[in-house]
């Protein structure tokens, strides 16, 4: 099932909902389409483009700062799916200082490893196996938790979620 991504009526990422409830806030005149998908649906009286984005009509209180979970997929998103020792395809997560060795389960100390670097680092720390990190692993961005909603992230929200990047997707 597609989705929509809902704005507030300042244009910041609310939430992410099935395209039913989106057209269901437009119908009540609760939200406006902002960017439309392409496909169409159709009454007896009328028809309606299936909203991709759209913006509440009023302002709705927020909290200022969402965390975004740890998850596996949350991981992969932010190592671009590649062994943060190697750059192969990722197939599992690793802890960088292992949790047998007092390693915590947060942003900075998971990363996305191929099966064989993480086979061969086992519950070592890195500096015991001679092995070095691509990237520092970090916290991801304030609007992550959009691109975990999501497998793909549509190019019409990247305006909203990453500003900046929507030139460099075009």
């Amino acid at each position: 099932m597609a989705r929509a991504l809902v704005l507030n009526a300042t244009y910041e990422p609310l939430s992410v909902v099935s395209e039913r409830r989106a057209v269901v806030l437009v119908l009540y005149e609760r939200a406006d389409v902002v960017h439309g998908s392409g496909r169409v649906i159709r009454s007896a009286r009328s028809e309606l483009e299936l909203p991709s984005v759209i913006r509440l009509r009023n302002y709705v209180r927020a909290p200022q700062r969402r965390s975004c979970a740890i998850t596996r997929r949350g991981v992969f998103a932010r190592d671009g799916n590649r062994c943060q020792y190697c750059g192969a395809r990722a197939e599992n997560i690793d802890h960088i200082q292992p949790r047998s060795r007092g390693g915590q389960h947060v942003w900075e100390n998971v990363v996305a490893a191929c099966r064989a670097c993480n086979t061969r680092k086992r519950d070592r720390l890195l500096s015991e196996n001679r092995m070095r990190l691509m990237t520092v692993p970090k916290p991801p961005g304030r609007f992550a938790w959009v691109r975990q909603a999501v497998a793909n992230v549509p190019d019409s929200w990247l305006a909203y979620i990453e500003p900046g990047q929507e030139a460099a997707a075009s």
